[in-house]
């Protein structure tokens, strides 16, 4: 391809991604509306058409002139689609879902296009999974026992995915085309205007001559940029090459400081007001206000982060690395705020608004518009940069979104495809007749589906495919709606650090030069706290604040020294190195105290007591292997 054409394909790129992130913004602000069909279909039709543009067919096959042509050809028939669509939904809506031949036919390129947009945007698992769902009603009249299931064509198939709210444009899609492309462009703007580094400052004064500094500036830094970006992957692509470089100095190995900055960024989706974005699609989903889902979250949120980072300080005392001196700013603390006030005050008036009820998406847009008037009174000027860093911010906020919005559409063709089969239930069946209906058993087998479903997967893809594959089989056995949401949400959010497939600790591990093994098993290992949590919520529901004040005060108390000790059994080391025995029945300890209930609470705080007594009295008999 010559360079001229190059250059255009580029500018292309450029216009496409601002326009579809003013159309977006203009939407939200009210300048124009429209209704929701159409805005999901311009969605879905310009992000195709991005992705097409932007990614080749094969890494190996980039700027090669054939597929410069097939990605052409795919970006064309994904506006063409896009358009018939856009002409057509309101006919087909008024006419009561009367479709034409040629609709199905332009259903069948759609959804042809989505299976290769996913194929290329997230990868061959969620293609290949997909394809499974859509080719089940064609073959499920052949399949035996409860696979079994009445057959569909091709068209038919199409008209419903393609025509009606129950496939592609369905509620994934809708949430993207508002939530997560407003709060990907937020993001992008706080980037832009040095949001980033003004955090990371934060982080380093906070932990600034602590033992462990950097690691700590990691798990603060990580989890204010990982609420927002929805994305472990590229939480640890961008706040990584500042924090890993960092621990590595300070005394970490390479594969330790790599499992931190994972499992940090992965649990960023975990921390509201923002929570990624899967967060936004489970408050659609399950029909619930979103400051439900964040006020449920909080409690099992800030006890996963007081787990990594008390396994950040152990890790540090075993290894006995010394304070070092992270920020030599010496300005005072609350200048230091005062200078950032500009990314503070936006920030809490979207806390602030989402608290008070308005809609996420009109809290962050009107949180957008403070940052920006923020900028001028801070910089008391508007010149040409400002206007650059806004251009740059919707165009980087929409071109991140192009993933997500394909995984969404992604998802729809599973969604659809399980409710007019019927394979929904029917999954949900085989889980709770193989659990013999006893719930610890059905939750033990919804963890394996959820994480095996999630892995090699975006968080938000693979709860996409959990809320609508295995959560039904908790809400049939009785579990709160919010809780059977919230306990597939947390495994897929740790499938991006769970071995073999960890997307979040591959990319770590190129940043550390580490095994990449080495660095998954490792943040495994940090991370266990958090394959735990969703069943000690599960049994206790005053971690989720659901019960009375002090049956929630006293489930919270315990669960935090019971984090405590699991943190100890993991790194192996409290004052002095643990044994593995001792590990084990630290291990089973912090359980018994995080699992609500005052039998568990009393047995817990009496082994652990025990236990901090003989450790007080010990001498020191030398460091276990520092590998972990």
């Amino acid at each position: 391809m010559s360079f001229s054409s190059e250059r255009a394909t580029k500018a292309l790129i450029v216009i496409f991604a601002f326009s579809i992130g003013l159309f977006h913004l203009a939407n939200v602000s009210g300048v124009f509306v429209l209704s929701t069909q159409s805005i999901r279909i311009y969605h879905l039709m310009m992000m195709l058409a991005l992705l097409f543009l932007s990614k080749p067919s094969f890494p190996s096959f980039k700027d090669k002139v054939v597929d410069k042509w097939v990605s052409g050809f795919l970006t064309v028939a994904s506006l063409g689609t896009g358009l018939y669509m856009l002409s057509r939904w309101q006919d087909i809506a008024m006419s009561g879902g009367e479709t034409e031949l040629l609709d199905a036919i332009v259903g069948v390129a759609i959804l042809a296009l989505v299976l290769e947009g996913a194929r290329r945007a997230v990868g061959n698992i969620l293609a290949i999974i997909c394809l499974m769902f859509f080719i089940y009603p064609f073959v499920s009249p052949y399949l035996p026992g409860v696979l079994e299931s009445r057959g569909y064509s091709l068209l038919r198939i199409s008209e419903i995915l393609t025509t009606t709210s129950q496939g592609l444009y369905g509620i994934p899609l809708g949430v993207s085309a508002t939530y997560i492309i407003l709060f990907s462009i937020y993001g992008a703007f706080l980037t832009q205007f040095g949001a980033g580094e003004f955090f990371f400052k934060i982080a380093s004064r906070v932990t600034q001559n602590m033992r462990a500094a950097g690691a700590k500036t990691a798990v603060i830094f990580s989890t204010l940029l990982g609420m927002v970006s929805g994305s472990a992957a590229g939480n640890v692509a961008v706040t990584g090459t500042l924090t890993i470089p960092m621990m590595k100095r300070e005394g970490y190995k390479g594969h330790q400081a790599g499992a931190i900055e994972a499992v940090v960024s992965t649990g960023g989706q975990l921390m509201p007001p923002v929570m990624g974005a899967a967060a936004f699609i489970m408050a659609e989903i399950i029909g619930t206000p979103y400051t439900n889902i964040m006020k449920a979250a909080i409690v099992p949120a800030c006890l996963f982060f007081l787990s990594i980072f008390l396994v950040v300080h152990l890790q540090a005392c075993k290894a006995d690395l010394k304070p070092m001196e992270v920020d030599s700013d010496d300005r005072p603390m609350w200048k230091v705020l005062l200078s950032g006030g500009q990314y503070i005050i936006p920030f809490a008036t979207l806390v602030i608004m989402i608290i008070q009820g308005y809609s996420p998406f009109k809290a962050c847009f009107y949180s957008i518009l403070i940052l920006l008037a923020c900028n001028v009174i801070w910089e008391r000027k508007i010149n040409k940069t400002f206007f650059i860093k806004s251009f740059n911010a919707i165009t980087q906020g929409a071109k991140s979104v192009i993933p997500i919005a394909v995984a969404c559409a992604a998802a729809g063709i599973i969604a659809g495809t399980l409710g007019i089969t019927g394979l929904g239930s029917k999954i949900s069946g085989i889980i709770i007749s193989t659990s013999g209906g006893v719930p610890i058993f059905a939750l033990l087998l919804t963890m394996v589906v959820a994480i095996i479903l999630g892995m090699g997967l975006p968080t938000t893809a693979a709860y996409l495919i959990l809320a609508t594959v295995v959560a039904p089989a908790l809400s049939q056995l009785g579990v709160d709606i919010l809780t059977a949401h919230l306990f597939v949400f947390f495994y897929g959010c740790v499938s991006t650090i769970t071995p073999p497939v960890a997307l979040a600790s591959y990319v770590a591990a190129g940043i550390s030069g580490s095994s990449i093994s080495k660095v998954s098993w490792t943040a495994f290992f940090y991370g266990i706290t958090c394959y735990i949590l969703p069943f000690m919520f599960f049994y206790g529901p005053g971690l989720l604040l659901q019960g009375s004040i002090p049956e929630i005060l006293l489930a919270v108390s315990t669960a935090i020294i019971g984090v405590f000790a699991i943190a100890s059994a993991v790194v192996g080391f409290y004052r002095y190195s643990l044994s593995i025995p001792v590990r084990v029945v630290i291990f089973g300890t912090g359980i018994l105290l995080m699992l609500q209930g005052i039998t568990t609470d009393l047995i817990g705080a009496a082994i652990l007591a025990a236990f901090l007594l003989l450790q007080k009295n010990l001498t020191p008999k030398g460091q276990l292997s520092n590998d972990l």
